[in-house]
């Protein structure tokens, strides 16, 4: 292998990794805000585990964190704002973040 061969093979490791990542992170996120959601459902233990996985795999409908919003606006009938779900997304991104790369 050239050495061009071996920077090639570094660089697509190393998007595939921060790939993997980005996805971790985000999946965190929306279980995140799954539990906060659950929570305020009135959810609690496995039923809020459950409903926090319902959102994460709400994300995999279209591309995107708009399939995640309407999920959870709709499933609090109108109790949060699509703008108060956003906002929520935006508090638990970091935590997701420090949480994946803490190993957790």
């Amino acid at each position: 292998m050239t050495t061009f061969d071996n920077r090639e093979n570094a660089y697509e490791n190393k998007y595939a990794h921060d790939e993997e990542t980005k996805f971790k992170i985000e999946a965190r996120a929306n279980k995140l805000l799954g539990l906060w959601a659950a929570d305020l459902l009135g959810k609690s233990g496995g039923d809020a585990a459950a409903y926090a996985i319902e959102v994460v795999k709400a994300d995999f409908i279209e591309a995107g964190h708009e399939d995640v919003v309407r999920k959870v606006v709709g499933d609090l009938n109108g109790e949060v704002s699509a703008e108060e779900v956003r906002a929520k997304m935006a508090e638990v991104a970091p935590i997701a973040m420090a949480e994946i790369e803490a190993g957790e």
